[in-house]
């Protein structure tokens, strides 16, 4: 694979992942009270919680966008976003297997988190594996 394919294979991979979190962060951010009751959430606070974490999205996809810039050169900030998704998967499973019987609802939502990260996970382990194989054309 050449050096212009790994750039935009690892790009299309980031901007998945990158487009997906953006979404994610839009919508928590534009209409909190449909995705509070997920969370077991209700009202005005639950719609803060929610909104909140929607402008966290926000905030946690700066390495993302940076990557997405040239992975090959950033590679360090999709290092960061890697661990970041790895740090989502695990923690919203020890969130998950913490939670006690009664709260399915909570149970689902949590479970599409760990769907959602563990596909990103996925896509930005080989847009980082590609990255390293064309940094070993380039020497």
């Amino acid at each position: 694979m050449t050096e212009k394919a790994c750039l935009w294979v690892s790009r299309t991979l980031i901007g998945i992942v990158t487009a997906w979190n953006l979404q994610a962060a839009l919508v928590f951010i534009l209409w909190p009270e449909r995705f509070a009751p997920g969370f077991e959430l209700t009202g005005e606070p639950g719609a803060a919680a929610v909104r909140g974490t929607g402008i966290l999205f926000l905030m946690w996809n700066v390495p993302y966008l940076v990557a997405l810039w040239h992975p090959v050169k950033y590679r360090l900030a999709l290092g960061m976003a890697l661990a970041m998704q790895f740090i989502g998967v695990v923690g919203e499973s020890w969130t998950l297997y913490s939670l006690q019987f009664e709260h399915t609802l909570l149970k689902i939502s949590i479970w599409r988190f760990i769907g959602f990260d563990a596909a990103g996970l996925l896509l930005l382990a080989v847009a980082f594996w590609v990255t390293g194989y064309a940094r070993t054309k380039q020497v």
